[in-house]
Order: C-alpha cells, then structure tokens, then sequence
C-alpha cells in the first residue's frame, strides 16, 4: 500500500495503516486527513481563479484506522470570496471539521515584500529519524531532514513523504503540502511525549502564497504555559521560501498521573 487513503464512494473512504499516528499508533494521525480534506475542498470547488487562503481544522475527536465519511459544502459563495466547510464523520460522530476562506487571485508581484526569512534547503539539513521519537505508520511513512541545531521547544525541518493521499488519484501539491503539516508540534519537542502528553486539538494556517513544491519546511516554537495550555507556531516553507503560518493549540499533561 503505498497511499493514505482509499475512497470507497464520492464521500467515503478507507484510512490505510500509514496514517497511524503518534499518540496512539490504532488512531489516525491529523496531518494526512488535513491533505484529504484540502483535496476534497480542491475538488468539490473545480478550478476557479481563486487561492487558498486560510484553512483552519478543529479535532473534535479521535479518527480510528477504519472507514469514514468527508463532505464538502459551501458556506459563503461569493466572486470574490468564499468560505467552504469540509466535515469528517466516522461512525455516527462529527471528528474534524475544517473552514477554509478562498480568496479571488490575481497578479500582485510588483508589491511583494515582507515576511521573507531565509532557509536552508532540504539538502542542507541531515537526515532525521523521526520514527525514533514518534511511533506510528505515518511518522515512519516520512523523509525527515532536521536543523542538527535544534534544541527543545525550537527547531527547525524539512519534511516529504513518497505516498499519495489517495490510491490511483492525483492529489495537487497544495494538498500534499497540506497533507504534512500537522507534523509541527513534533519536530521540536520541549518535552519527551513519554513523560508529558501535549496534542494539538486544531491547527490554522494562513497562507501569503500557494506551495509550488511538495517539501514543507517548518521554523518552529513549543511555549508551555503554567495552567496546561500550550502553543506550537511556525512559519512555513516551500524550497522557494515562506508560504505561511501554522499555530496550533496544544492541552499539556503528564503523560502518567502524579501519586500512579
């Protein structure tokens, strides 16, 4: 098997053993179902002359490694700007729903300026075993090149993966791109996942520019605070630069009871 997914119906599909994920290696990992929906929104929506802009996911629960429901709707239709709302549902339950704001493109390169940072290429970082921190099938599904610099809570990496989204269907690189980031809160740990639990419960990204090459590069934080929140916020990369930010909330605890 060498994809994520496999559809099953024009809104049901199968999660493959490549998704599993980090805190539960019999759960589906975030980040592929992430890529599905933005290839799901891609589809639903056709081609226009419209971008990408914003796209925010709340987990409202666990996904298991087995059949699920994605459906697409449009929220707020509009020339120039439209939200769309993709929802995943698996046996009974609503477990991730997605908003993302398109927005109307145009040429606007004789203004570009700001935000631009620089990074080292792929091929400038070493070789990182992710797998040897994280379990799970979609960990171990990825190419990891990690800055050798990186120390907890800050780091910086390069992340591809060889699967598809889907079987025997072409996904664009803005939805393989999308299909990687939920991979942030792990790249620069502040603390050992076998000591302190710290998952995401949403991620939101904001994009200045659409991917052009399916490598994301991530330049990462980890802030704990004192109450059991937590913050993971990065920019994000492509070889030929930032395309956006990526935040996400993190519900911090110990990963064993205290007096257990």
């Amino acid at each position: 098997m060498t994809s994520y997914f496999r559809r099953r119906g024009e809104h049901a599909f199968t999660a493959t053993d490549h998704t599993g994920g980090g805190w539960s290696t019999t759960e589906q990992h975030i980040a592929p179902m992430n890529g599905l929906i933005v290839h799901e929104i891609e589809r639903h929506v056709g081609d226009d002359d419209k971008a990408l802009a914003r796209l925010s996911i709340d987990i409202l629960g666990v996904l298991a490694i087995d059949d699920f429901e994605l459906t697409v709707s449009v929220v707020r239709p509009g020339r120039t700007i439209e939200l769309v709302e993709a929802r995943v549902t698996q046996h009974g339950r609503d477990a991730v729903l997605a908003r993302a704001w398109r927005l109307s493109a145009g040429d606007t390169s004789s203004v570009v300026g700001g935000g631009e940072t620089c990074f080292p290429a792929p091929e400038e970082m070493p070789v990182w075993d992710m797998a040897a921190l994280w379990p799970g099938g979609f960990i171990a599904s990825l190419d990891v090149r990690r800055d050798p610099t990186t120390a907890p809570g800050r780091g910086r990496a390069w992340i591809s993966t060889p699967l598809t989204l889907l079987d025997d269907e072409e996904s664009s690189v803005l939805a393989r791109w999308f299909g990687l980031l939920d991979t942030a809160n792990g790249v620069a740990v502040r603390e050992s996942p076998r000591e302190w639990l710290f998952p995401n419960v949403d991620l939101t990204c904001h994009l200045q520019r659409q991917p052009t090459a399916p490598w994301l590069g991530l330049d990462t934080a980890v802030v704990f605070g004192a109450e059991g929140l937590g913050i993971t916020e990065s920019d994000a990369y492509d070889p030929n630069g930032r395309v956006g930010r990526v935040e996400q909330i993190l519900t911090v605890r110990p990963a064993i009871a205290p007096g257990t």
